[in-house]
């Protein structure tokens, strides 16, 4: 592909800037649209809570499946194109899920979660490419869109129910796959240039499967990601079997993602040294650790813990999507790294919603989840501290 000329990169950089971020906009949505309708659907589907918590963590497996295949298919048509092939197909399935009974339901949910898989694996490598002068900065201002799409949708989810019904609550974000598509084309017919080619894209690779480091930030964005998708298919319900309202839960897990918003806004300041982010992954975790104790032990203060979790998981997702760019040495092996460590760690984190549902199931409530969840979370500091440390030194590439 020739080489743009610079007046041609400055004129486009604008558009670079805007597409690339409501690409991240449509990542969230259509999961985050389920766990406030999730009982309406068991109820209309006959889904126990052990059948919806697999539904629940349907997308993540997907993500695992899916996410090791991107690195293929960008080098084989770019990633812009990739990109949009994913929106369209998001689009599409989204509507298609919800519109095609319990077989689509199933189908349409793993067809989601792989689209959604591209975007997860590329979106952060574009944004190593163009702004790696600033990549923790970029990646916070990427994951405030991820959060501010998720908390439009979760709260949206039952007003729209209510309306109409939950299968147009997780159908019309569709709408939103579209409108980024068509945006998004653009770039897709006249993508940007790959950089520079440097010395460490020319060295011979070494698998990212056997770099400890990589393990260490697979870990750590496979848990932040479980607590996570615990909280969005499940918080609603386990509120709700304290007493609180439907509608009330929908608010609250808007709360968590809005707080996770200001989250991922703020913990780039902590992310900013080139060697060490330890400061950023223990911040980013510890709130986790405190808001899962704080539902098991005092679940009338519901609404606290949310706010927490959500801080707390806002910065810990940026935290990982940041040691991710860092801990890649060229364009190359950030794409491998970021499909591995979303691959792995969302199988980790798929298994979260159907453990969640399946103690739940067995105990008759849901303190042995939280207890479960809580620890895990406790795994994740330790990895942050592990992983916040790049000990290559010199391996670096970039700057936060």
């Amino acid at each position: 592909m020739a080489d743009l000329k610079p007046e041609t990169v400055t004129r486009w950089a604008p558009v670079v800037t805007a597409t690339v971020f409501l690409v991240a906009l449509c990542l969230r949505p259509a999961l985050t649209a389920v766990g406030p309708v999730l009982p309406r659907i068991g109820a209309d589907e006959g889904l126990g809570e052990a059948a919806q918590g697999v539904l629940g963590a349907l997308p993540l497996l997907a993500f695992a499946a899916a996410s090791p295949l991107v690195h293929f298919a960008s080098r084989r048509i770019g990633m812009e194109r990739t990109v949009l092939v994913s929106l369209v197909v998001l689009a599409v399935s989204s509507v298609l899920r919800a519109y095609t009974g319990q077989a689509g339901l199933w189908i349409g949910t793993v067809v989601v979660g792989a689209a959604i898989a591209v975007g997860n694996v590329l979106v952060p490598v574009i944004l190593k490419r163009d702004y790696a002068a600033h990549v923790s900065r970029a990646t916070g201002i990427y994951t405030a869109f991820i959060t501010g799409g998720a908390a439009l949708a979760s709260i949206l989810a039952v007003p729209i129910a209510d309306a109409v019904d939950w299968r147009l609550s997780l159908a019309v974000w569709g709408g939103l796959a579209v409108l980024a598509a068509v945006i998004w084309l653009p770039r897709s017919i006249r993508p940007a240039p790959l950089p520079v080619t440097t010395t460490e894209d020319a060295a011979p690779p070494v698998s990212v499967w056997r770099q400890p480091m990589a393990w260490l930030v697979t870990g750590y964005m496979g848990l932040q990601s479980t607590s996570f998708y615990l909280l969005v298919n499940w918080l609603p319900t386990i509120e709700i079997s304290h007493g609180v309202a439907e509608r009330t839960t929908g608010v609250h897990l808007f709360l968590f993602q809005g707080f996770g918003l200001i989250g991922g806004l703020t913990i780039p300041r902590l992310m900013r040294h080139p060697l060490d982010q330890r400061a950023g992954t223990i911040t980013a975790s510890v709130p986790i650790v405190i808001a899962l104790l704080g539902l098991l032990l005092a679940p009338e203060l519901a609404v606290v813990w949310a706010m927490l979790a959500g801080l707390g998981q806002g910065a810990a997702l940026v935290a990982a999507l940041t040691l991710i760019s860092l801990r890649g040495r060229s364009h190359h092996e950030t794409t491998q790294l970021s499909g591995m460590a979303q691959a792995v760690g969302y199988l980790l984190a798929a298994t979260g919603p159907v453990i969640a549902g399946y103690l739940a199931e067995r105990t008759g409530g849901w303190d042995a989840t939280l207890i479960v969840f809580a620890c895990l979370a406790a795994v994740q500091v330790g990895l942050g501290i592990a992983a916040g440390r790049d000990t290559r030194g010199t391996a670096q590439v970039s700057r936060p």
